[in-house]
């Protein structure tokens, strides 16, 4: 019971001190993959890189001490960082504090579901998620991802769109109009190392590699070159009235956001009333600021676009301050300093006694120190009802990707794996994780793929990586300020690419024509309705479903004839004559209230085209189970066949079906005498009788005999 309790118990059996320095060089080496990798997730995630880090220090400690896997790697995955970013997206800006405070939220959500699943022993329900929709799911996922870093690679700033193609055809526009080949080569820089380094040898850590050398040239080239300037040093009377008319539409926008919590509060207190005027005019007052909050929004994004686009040439004055004049703009006398200098504008108010301007590329920037403290995080039914469909998903998604990648790994390394105690470790590992400001986590095949090649012998290693990322936090996070933004989205891009998988299609394909169909449909679906990626799950989900009640409504029934080797097959599917008097008929499926009244066609439709019939005989080693709507009709059929001068027998039933044949004395309707143990036994006991005085010369039952 304790070892079930704390399965960590059993590392330390037959435990010596050449498994621990095994374990120890494990955790490094998957620590120094993690850190760098974990900066770019939460990114992704739409989160401050730093929140990775916090996502790798409780997470795979947690989860490695109450799992059953020995060597999976747990903490920030980009399916999970992409599912993120969409379900927070709708409720708060990226990076701001509500949208953190959501993301812990939501981390404490996907651990709370995980967690109750294992503990309920619930572990099938992801089965739900069928092979093809995750297929289709993570291919498309994949690509959304890798295109999602494009904006950063061209050194570019744009809205996010309705629909993901959208954004992307904004990032191309934007690029079109001005690419900051400076970042674009760092992110090249950064590819080419990593490619380069992993073919040499795969052992070597080439994002750390990557990282570090990309890191030291923005450091030693000066990379990043921002600057802060009043707006009457922007050189351009058109400039400084956008950037006053954006001030304008910012103050407006939070003066309106006061106004919806407000009418919000007031429409919740005249439905508690129970007054229908005053709660239809709540609900107008409402609706009124929405709109108007979405006129301002489409201003805003417009004016935004505009500043964003604007390349300006820097002039350096006396005193050191910094004039700016539209490109191609500045005096003939002025020096120029060489730079393309461009507004940075998100979505707060423009400070005007000192505009942000950037004349270099992206870096990471400064990142707080420490460790995250623990405590709690803040609960809010409301926003938790929103949440729950996509932590849901998440929980799902994240075992399926967790389970499938220790299984994996217990196939090479001979281990017992629980998917029940596995859920209790992801689910703790983020409920503790959100206690850690961690957003949510999952196992990583990268990860877990270099802890296994490394020679980890437990979960030991595991808590060696996450005293690496406390070591980082406390010491080292000065020396991620030059880290360029481009090398972390080179470094996401060059993790998914292992995540597509054409081939998967065609698997699907080929073991049935509707899982691939399902596939295809879940992959189109998740990239047409990106970001909410929620519906192309469900989409496939429910394709999935659908198809398994067609499948249920209309089970296979086949007509039997003997064949070359002896046995008895499907006559149609090996083109084999049928018996003109015995009609050998196999039912494969449960008899149950959707597929029942499909028996009794299948059966009516033998005795109409089959003049000669005498006698049906009912396989049932396919009916695995039957319930009284399937017992009902199985009665009524008996009758049926009877009263047409017919005799009926069945064969071949188990153990579950005969209970209840028993149960409900259809046993004694039937006849015991009309109850075989199997075919051959039903053939013999029915053929004479049935053939007396027949025109049929060779039996099909008895004899091959082909269509001629």
């Amino acid at each position: 019971m304790l070892r079930k309790i704390l399965p960590f118990l059993d590392w330390f059996k037959d435990y010596d001190a050449h498994s621990l320095r095994a374990d120890a060089i494990s955790g490094l080496t998957v620590a120094l993959v993690l850190i760098p990798q974990s900066m770019a997730y939460a990114q992704l995630a739409g989160l401050p890189a730093y929140y990775g880090l916090y996502a790798s220090f409780l997470p795979p400690l947690i989860a490695a001490l109450f799992g059953s896997s020995r060597q999976l790697a747990t903490g920030p995955v980009a399916v999970v960082s992409l599912m993120t970013a969409a379900s927070l997206e709708p409720l708060a800006t990226a990076g701001s504090e509500g949208y953190i405070a959501y993301a812990i939220l939501l981390a404490l959500m996907v651990g709370g579901f995980q967690l109750l699943l294992g503990v309920l022993r619930l572990g099938l329900v992801v089965n739900f998620l069928s092979h093809p929709v995750v297929n289709g799911f993570t291919n498309a996922a994949a690509i959304i991802i890798a295109s999602s870093q494009l904006a950063k690679m061209f050194g570019v700033c744009v809205d996010k769109a309705g629909h993901h193609y959208e954004t992307i055809i904004r990032v191309v526009q934007s690029a079109l109009h001005y690419t900051h080949w400076p970042t674009l080569g760092m992110g090249l820089l950064a590819f080419g190392l990593m490619i380069v380094l992993k073919k040499i040898n795969p052992r070597i850590p080439n994002v750390l590699v990557a990282v570090v050398i990309t890191t030291t040239l923005s450091w030693a080239l000066g990379f990043n070159h921002d600057a802060r300037t009043p707006l009457s040093a922007v050189q351009s009377a058109e400039v400084r009235e956008k950037v006053e008319d954006y001030n304008a539409i910012v103050q407006g926008l939070d003066r309106l956001a006061e106004e919806r919590t407000v009418a919000a509060a007031g429409l919740d207190s005249a439905r508690d009333s129970g007054d229908p005027i005053a709660r239809i005019k709540a609900e107008h007052d409402l609706s009124v600021i929405n709109v108007n909050i979405a006129g301002l929004k489409d201003r805003a994004g417009l004016l935004r676009a505009d500043l964003r686009a604007g390349l300006f040439d820097g002039v350096r004055a006396s005193d050191g301050g910094l004039f700016l004049f539209p490109k191609g703009a500045a005096p003939q006398s002025a020096r120029t300093d060489g730079r393309t200098w461009r507004i940075k504008v998100g979505n707060k108010g423009l400070d005007p006694a000192g505009l942000t301007v950037s004349g270099g590329g992206a870096v990471v920037g400064t990142i707080p120190s420490g460790v995250p403290s623990i405590s709690l995080p803040r609960v809010d039914l409301k926003v938790m009802l929103q949440l729950f469909p996509f932590a849901a998903i998440i929980s799902l998604l994240g075992f399926m990707e967790a389970i499938s990648i220790a299984k994996a790994m217990a196939a090479k390394t001979g281990q017992r794996l629980d998917p029940n105690q596995e859920l209790i470790g992801q689910g703790l590992a983020n409920i503790l994780g959100a206690c850690g400001k961690s957003y949510p986590a999952s196992g990583s095949f990268s990860r877990s793929a270099v802890n296994l090649q490394s020679g980890a012998k437990s979960g030991l290693s595991s808590v060696f990586t996450s005293l690496m990322v406390v070591v980082t936090l406390l010491l080292f996070t000065p020396l991620l300020y030059h880290l360029p933004q481009a090398v972390l989205a080179a470094v996401i891009m060059m993790a998914v690419i292992g995540l597509i998988n054409a081939s998967g299609f065609v698997h699907a394909w080929r073991a049935q024509w509707y899982d691939g169909a399902i596939s295809i449909i879940a992959f189109v679906c998740t990239l047409a309705f990106a970001p909410h990626l929620d519906k192309g799950i469900m989409v496939g989900v429910a394709l999935s479903l659908l198809v398994f009640l067609y499948k249920s409504m209309r089970p296979r029934v086949a007509s039997l004839s003997r064949h070359e080797d002896d046995s008895l097959r499907d006559a149609t599917v090996f083109g084999m004559r049928e018996c003109e008097h015995i009609a050998l008929v196999r039912f494969d499926g449960p008899l149950f209230f959707a597929n029942a009244s499909f028996l009794e066609d299948q059966i009516t439709e033998r005795m109409m085209t089959k003049k000669a019939l005498r006698h049906i005989i009912i396989v049932a080693n396919g009916i695995n189970d039957m319930d009284a709507s399937g017992e009902e009709a199985l009665s009524l059929m008996i009758d049926r066949v009877r009263s047409n001068g017919l005799d009926i027998s069945i064969c071949g039933v188990n153990e579950a079906v005969m209970a209840v044949l028993r149960r409900t004395h259809l046993f004694e309707k039937i006849g015991e005498d009309h109850i075989y143990p199997n075919m051959e036994v039903a053939i013999c006991a029915t053929h004479e009788h049935a053939h007396r005085d027949g025109g049929e010369k060779a039996c099909p039952l008895t004899t091959v005999c082909r269509l001629t």
